[in-house]
Order: C-alpha cells, then sequence, then structure tokens
C-alpha cells in the first residue's frame, strides 16, 4: 500500500513539525531496500504541503491521503492519493493526484502528450494531464472493488509553483474525470473542484477498501498479442512507456511529412514495458495502413509472436521477422522498424550457412537503420548472453551518428514483471554483481515473493501447486547438462525425451525442453515451451526462457556459477554451452551472471531458488527468510 496513510489535517502537523519527509524516507527504506534520492525527498518536502493546505482551507481536513500510492502491478507511485465519500451519494470517491514542482512547461511541437521543462534539458517527458490519466485507468483496471465503480476515481495534476499563465499552452490538452490540471493561481478552482467530489468527513472507510488483496492480475504479453495487433489497443501505457510511444509516432508524422529520419532507442530492465511499447506500436502503425515491422535475434520470442500475435493472418505472421532478414532490403523502405531485445544484435547478419552471393558486407546494426525511416532500439544490457552480441547504447549511438542521424533516448524505469518490485529487481543485480554493494538479504516488499528450496523436489512441488491451481509456472536452469535429442525407436518413433537434467545426489532427473520446432510426443517445441501448458514438465534454459514471462519461476543454480568465499566463481568447464564456454575468461564470468539474472527476472508473481552447491544454496538461504 501508500508509504503514509494520515488525514490532510495530520499531514499539514507533520510537515510543521519538520517529520513528514523523514517518516516518508524511513517507510520508504523500509518497504525497497534502499534510500530514496535526494530530489525525491526534496519533492516530498515542497509538494505534500501545499496539497495538504490546500486540503485543509478547503474544509476538507479529514480526507484521507494516501501517500506514494502504488499503481498496481507496476513500480510506479502516484503521489497521493485522496480517499473520502462523495458529498451526494456517499459512496467511497477517490482522487488521484499528481504533484509537479515546475514553474513552466512547454508541449514538444506534433506530440501534444509530451512536454518539456525548461532547466530539466531537452529531454520530452509526458504531459501531467496524460500522466494522471493513465495512472487513474490502471489503478480502475487493476484493482477489483474499483470493477463497474469507475466513476469514483477522479484524475488532477496540481503544479503548485506556477500559474495558469506560465503554462498556458498546457490547457491545450484536452480534460476529462481522470486528467485536469491546476495551478498555483487557479487553486480556489481546485478547492471548488475536490468539494464536488470529496465530502468533509472522513475517508477512513474509503482508503480501507483499497486492500493490496483487491489487486486483479496483469494482462500477459502473449494472451492480448493477438487482439492487440488486429483490433485495439490492449495495453495501458505509463510515464516514459507512453513517452517512448509518442516519440515514434512523432517521428512517424514528422517523416511522412518531410525528408526526416530519427532512431529511436529505449533502454529498461526485465518487465519494463519495452515489448508492450513494441506491440503497442505495431498494432496501431498495422491499423492505419503505415508499413512497420517487429524483429528481433530470438527465434523462439519471433515463433511464439508469429503463432499467437499472427493468429488466423498469414499477413500479419509476416510482420514479425528476425535482424538478419535485413540485409538486401529497399534503404528506408519501412516507415518504422521495432527491434526489439536489440541486446542481441550481432557484428553481421552472415553465419557459416550464408550463400556467398547473400553475404552482406556491411554490420547488421546498420542494416538494421538503413531499413526504415524510423528505427526504433529496444534493448536490456544486462541481458546480453552470448559472445558476438553487442546490441549497446553506445553502439547504437556510434553507428547512428556515423550515418548523421538524430537519436532520442527513453529510459523505462518502472517495473511489471516481477509482481511491479522494483526492490526484488535490484536485490537480482545486487545478488549477482550486476551493480555495486554487494547481496543483501530479501526484505520482502508485499509485490512478490522469493523462496529457497533446499531439494529440487521441493521446487518442483512449489511450482505444481502453482501451475494446478491455474498459474503458469516454470523450471528452468543454468545450461551445465548436456542437451540430448530425444530417444527413438528403431523405426525412428519417438520414445521419450532423455532427463538429462540428472541431480542422483536428490534422485531427480528432468529433460531440457525439445531441442526442435515442432513439438514431439505432447511436449511443445523449444519455441513454445514458455507458453505452452504442456511445458511445465521439462526444464528450460536461457535460450527458451528469454523474452517470456510467467507467473512462478523455479531457477536451478548449476556448478557453472558458485558463492566461494565472498565471491561468485564462474566455471567454464562445468558449462556445456560450447559457444559461450569459448569466451574469455572475464567476458564468460560476466555472460553466466546475465544469464542467471535473466532466468531470475522471467516471473511475475514469485521465485523459487535452488543450487546444486551447499555452500551457494546456504548463501542463498542466509539472504531469504523461510517461507
Amino acid at each position: 500500500m501508500s508509504l503514509l496513510r494520515m488525514s490532510a489535517q495530520a499531514v499539514v502537523q507533520a510537515a510543521g513539525a519538520g517529520s513528514l519527509v523523514e517518516s516518508l524516507a524511513t517507510q520508504f527504506r523500509f518497504t525497497y531496500g534502499y534510500e530514496a534520492g535526494v530530489s525525491e525527498k526534496r519533492s516530498w518536502g515542497s509538494s505534500l504541503p501545499a496539497l495538504a493546505h490546500t486540503l485543509v482551507d478547503a474544509g476538507l481536513e479529514d480526507v484521507e491521503v494516501l501517500l506514494e500510492y502504488p499503481v498496481p502491478l507496476s513500480s510506479y507511485r502516484v503521489d497521493a492519493l485522496l480517499a473520502g465519500a462523495h458529498p451526494t451519494t456517499g459512496e467511497p470517491a477517490y482522487v488521484v493526484v499528481e504533484l509537479k514542482q515546475w514553474t513552466a512547461a512547454t508541449p514538444v511541437p506534433d506530440a501534444d502528450d509530451l512536454v518539456t521543462v525548461p532547466g530539466m534539458g531537452n529531454t520530452a517527458r509526458l504531459h501531467p494531464v496524460a500522466q494522471v490519466r493513465r495512472y487513474c485507468d490502471h489503478i480502475v483496471d487493476f484493482t477489483r472493488s474499483l470493477h463497474g465503480h469507475e466513476h469514483r476515481v477522479s484524475g488532477v495534476a496540481f503544479l503548485h509553483n506556477a500559474t495558469d499563465f506560465d503554462v498556458d499552452s498546457l490547457f491545450g490538452l484536452p480534460a476529462d474525470e481522470y486528467g485536469q490540471l491546476f495551478t498555483a493561481s487557479s487553486r480556489g478552482a481546485f478547492q471548488d473542484f475536490l468539494k464536488q467530489r470529496l465530502a468533509p468527513l472522513s475517508g477512513a472507510r474509503a482508503a480501507d477498501a483499497l486492500h493490496p488483496e483487491q489487486i486483479a492480475p496483469s494482462k500477459k504479453l502473449m494472451s492480448v498479442a493477438a487482439e492487440e495487433i488486429q483490433q485495439r489497443s490492449q495495453f495501458n501505457l505509463l510515464n516514459d512507456q507512453q513517452v517512448a510511444y509518442s516519440l515514434v509516432m512523432r517521428a512517424v508524422k514528422k517523416a511522412k511529412q518531410s525528408d526526416f529520419k530519427e532512431v529511436i532507442v529505449v533502454t529498461g530492465g526485465p518487465g519494463s514495458g519495452k515489448s508492450v511499447i513494441a506491440l503497442e506500436l505495431l498494432g496501431e502503425l498495422y491499423r492505419n495502413n503505415l508499413t512497420a515491422v517487429h524483429a528481433t535475434g530470438s527465434k523462439s520470442f519471433t515463433t511464439t509472436l508469429q503463432k499467437v500475435a499472427g493468429r488466423g493472418s498469414t499477413r500479419i505472421q509476416k510482420l514479425f521477422r528476425y535482424f538478419n532478414n535485413f540485409t538486401h532490403v529497399e534503404k528506408n523502405g519501412l516507415d518504422v522498424l521495432l527491434c526489439d531485445e536489440s541486446h542481441r544484435i550481432r557484428e553481421s547478419s552472415n553465419h557459416r550457412f550464408t550463400p556467398k552471393n547473400k553475404r552482406s558486407n556491411r554490420r547488421q546494426i546498420e542494416e538494421l537503420l538503413d531499413a526504415a525511416r524510423v528505427p526504433v532500439f529496444l534493448l536490456d544490457e544486462h541481458q546480453v548472453v552470448r559472445p558476438g552480441e553487442m546490441g549497446t547504447v553506445h553502439e547504437i549511438d556510434a553507428a547512428a551518428k556515423a550515418k548523421g542521424l538524430t537519436v532520442r533516448h527513453v529510459n523505462l524505469d518502472g517495473q511489471f514483471r516481477c509482481g511491479g518490485s522494483r526492490a526484488y529487481e535490484e536485490w537480482v543485480l545486487r545478488l549477482l554483481g550486476l551493480i555495486p554493494g554487494g547481496p543483501i538479504p530479501w526484505q520482502g516488499d508485499g509485490l512478490f515473493t522469493v523462496t529457497v528450496a533446499e531439494t529440487p523436489q521441493e521446487l518442483e512441488a512449489m511450482l505444481r501447486t502453482r501451475q494446478t491451481n491455474g498459474l503458469q509456472a516454470r523450471m528452468t536452469a543454468g545450461f551445465c547438462w548436456r542437451w540430448s535429442e530425444p530417444e527413438l525407436d528403431d523405426d525412428k518413433n519417438f520414445v521419450r525425451l532423455v532427463d538429462d537434467v540428472d541431480l542422483p545426489q536428490w534422485d531427480w532427473k528432468r529433460p531440457w525442453n525439445v531441442q526442435g520446432d515442432r513439438s514431439v510426443g505432447g511436449y511443445p517445441s523449444k519455441n513454445l515451451w514458455a507458453t505452452d501448458p504442456a511445458g511445465f514438465t521439462q526444464v528450460g534454459c536461457i535460450y527458451t526462457a528469454q523474452g517470456f514471462e510467467y507467473d512462478y519461476s523455479g531457477v536451478i543454480f548449476g556448478p557453472d556459477l558458485v558463492w566461494r568465499d565472498g565471491v561468485w566463481v564462474a566455471d567454464r568447464k562445468s558449462s556445456k554451452d560450447t559457444v559461450v564456454a569459448r569466451a574469455p575468461e572475464h567476458e564468460f564470468a560476466h555472460l553466466i551472471r546475465n544469464t542467471y539474472k535473466v532466468l531470475l527476472t522471467r516471473g511475475m508473481q514469485g521465485t523459487v531458488l535452488f543450487s546444486t552447491d551447499s555452500e551457494t544454496r546456504e548463501m542463498l538461504r542466509s539472504l531469504v527468510q523461510p517461507a
């Protein structure tokens, strides 16, 4: 729930006593496991008292104020959610408030939902009304107590340091119930707005109705992909997700009007919404008869999108391609090329089976840049897991600069996988040494569960319970066991998958997922292992898990990464991935840690950990309290 909950009068008193910011900072540290930033504390100290005084002066001192209210199933937080009773009907009423300290702002030309702010660089930001409107949509979509009662929610942006004159151009974005704009000079109108929606009574009962267990499950990417492309928008983009979307659509519009080309680079961790943005864009462009193609370097991911999103339409299936499909395409022949999972871009599109007359003398990044008027790259540099993968922001920027192209960057700071738990994402990065600070205990944050299993049987049993209860669960492991072809009889008929992941110490063995592109013996192909319910009984590896999500994830740490004397040790002799094992020692260690980072961040609700190494298992157990 929110970091703090108190009446408007109590907020005023805490601010006057100087305790408000410190109380928020303490609760933030306890909830998220790290310190709130200086700018965030400064914002609390400036904006929250301005809001609370506005409420008290309007006679609404008893309205309940939920400070830093979490947007369901994301890591975003609403500055304040006001809870009370409607003055006419008496039913619960809520006002979502986005607070800004801005003194001025200007809309971005040709993109009315984007703005720039003086003193904050040229980075495009979401219009505060568009921002709060999307918060309202998301809260209504994913809070069960509000289903069928959407009218109970209103949204406002309050720029308490600005006047209407200072931000006059921002009023060009139409207002509605979920998004209205007020400033210091329209404070009286803001108070009138609040009094029309909230009675001068206690809001405790309305606040009580917003329990964490009332949160509805998130939409899974693959389950709505087909409808997204073919029929209508399915996803509610928040904050920087919408900024990325609007920047691409703006660039497309400019490219149609003149000889214009622009590159958009979108970075973000697992579950920050990169693929959601790509599908939202592809659907919008497709429905408006613009030429756009989605491309990845992952056969599993692309094949699944072709099957799910392109269901019943060969035309839509052709929208999903691979990075090496653009060697000989017409320059700027596409309006948009959406390069999802761009961290998997390789040095060249050539491979050992490429015919001599089809080989390219250009780098793959150059081919992708040339293919469209608006090339879009979506990536997470922590997901580079094979030698030769070189899709980084630096490489893309350098290649674009060499062609004289403008590049716009968007960094997604939201977290939608892992239950929206930014604390878990940071915990994983610190656990694996991918950011400084070293491993820290998992404190839990109410959004995501982490468990350490003592045996592989326990890991599988935990996941099977989830699977039986209608959730999606998968087991994955480091690539530390050979991967055999299926066993066949004398007539070449399928007999069984070989139990390659063999842990004799625990008398437990399971097969890897199917190697090929076709299902065998009722087991799904490698491309559909993550999405087909029949995939539960096989262990997935990095190449079948990357890019996908499921409710619960079980991760087996193999002997390729063990904990010794306070540090991780990567053992190439234990790896059965012959390509990765040939990498230089330092690169190998980094690739292995990236591999486990990907495996650990596939789950949306929880992760179960197990290590085949006793010392590593003991370290993990020391960080995670028993369930």
